[in-house]
């Protein structure tokens, strides 16, 4: 591929240039992180905020001028064009390739290259299916568009990188470096980390290999990096999460009902709670801290739910106390039981008087007696 020369100043475009209307969306993970949530529904169909999280990011997309994305689809791929379609409801042309076997990041852009439209100049938006954020899209593009770059990446800075990819870049925000996990802190040269959403130019997408797995940020980027090619960083330090955990689901979920996270789909006023039509929820009833209760939902007398997500068909008894967890779809918790930091698969059943905190996770269709399990004694 030919590099761009080291001497082109990062002025404007010329004005011809197209912006991005085409985005590439990667959905096909197992998130096995994310399990049970992910037993019987792809993550980014997990509701967040009462809708599922695909739709936030497509309404994000449609927001900043996108018109055509195809979804790079493989575990559960069936779940995802029954609910979109075409994309029309939400101003979108949709469209889904399937993977057959796993191809990695690279190898799914590299597989769906074939239903884009953009000539090969043209920017095209890839973007992970796992990413809450704030990101301003249309500034990612012109950053892209006024350095001419092969990739642009959003970059994010945050206070613990030792987890992720570092992304140190040069004064004019040229990527130099891609640094996997550094663990001691002579490692640590940057706290900008991958955010996982890029402006590609179409003709770089072509160059991936096809019918391989192959890893953007492993081996696409370095070897760019390597060939001379033009990787441009942009920071962009606004609302930005990984929801790869339960935990960093339900705090995201939170978010967007309270308004910390920017998006046009929140299907209500953003506040201390949402609560869906169809949904029952009784009047003596405690919902705060950006609690989301779907439809077919049930939240008994006395109830106290702070922070968490109640999705469809659950049943919350009387004088539960559920935080920071999630309550799968027609799962039960019973009288006076306490979640806390807790997932609660489909269909599960918790009985009274049970007590389950810090990262307990409660497997699909199983079922806990009454009282069977506690942190603290029994008063």
């Amino acid at each position: 591929m030919r590099a761009h020369p080291e001497d082109v100043p990062l002025t404007d475009a010329p004005a011809a240039t197209p912006a991005a209307t085409e985005a590439i969306l990667l959905v096909g993970g197992k998130g096995t992180r994310l399990r049970p949530l992910t037993v019987h529904t792809p993550k980014p169909m997990v509701p967040a905020a009462g809708v599922p999280f695909l739709t936030h990011q497509l309404a994000r997309a449609r927001a900043a001028g996108i018109e055509h994305i195809v979804l790079a689809t493989s575990y559960l791929a069936e779940v995802f064009e029954p609910h979109f379609g075409d994309g029309s409801a939400l101003g979108l042309h949709l469209e889904y390739v399937t993977e057959t076997d796993p191809l990695g990041t690279g190898g799914a852009i590299r597989n769906v290259a074939h239903r884009l439209h953009s000539a090969p100049g043209d920017p095209v938006l890839v973007f992970n299916g796992d990413i809450l954020t704030g990101l301003d899209i249309r500034a990612l593009v012109a950053t892209h568009r006024r350095a001419r770059a092969d990739i642009s990446l959003h970059l994010t800075k945050v206070p613990d990188p030792r987890a992720f990819g570092l992304v140190p870049t040069d004064d004019d925000g040229r990527v130099t470096a891609f640094l996997e996990k550094p663990q001691t802190p002579e490692e640590i040269v940057t706290d900008q980390i991958n955010a996982g959403a890029y402006v590609f130019t179409r003709s770089v997408i072509d160059e991936i290999p096809a019918g391989r797995p192959v890893s953007v940020e492993r081996e696409t980027f370095p070897d760019l990096l390597a060939a001379g090619a033009h990787l441009q960083g942009m920071v962009d330090s606004t609302y930005w999460l990984d929801l790869g955990t339960p935990q960093a689901f339900v705090r995201g979920s939170a978010d967007l009902v309270l308004g910390r996270a920017p998006s046009p789909a929140v299907p209500g006023r953003c506040g201390e709670r949402l609560v869906l039509p169809g949904a029952d929820v009784a009047e003596d009833a405690k919902l705060s801290g950006g609690t989301s209760v779907a439809a077919g939902a049930v939240i008994g007398s006395g109830a106290r739910i702070d922070g968490s997500a109640i999705l469809s068909g659950a049943w919350i008894e009387s004088g539960a106390v559920v935080k920071n967890s999630l309550v799968g779809a027609g799962a039960r918790v019973g009288s006076r039981t306490v979640l806390d930091g807790v997932v609660v698969g489909d269909g599960a059943h918790i009985g009274p008087d049970n007590e389950l905190l810090d990262g307990v996770r409660v497997w699909c269709g199983a079922r806990i007696e009454q009282g069977a399990i506690r942190f603290s004694s029994d008063a």
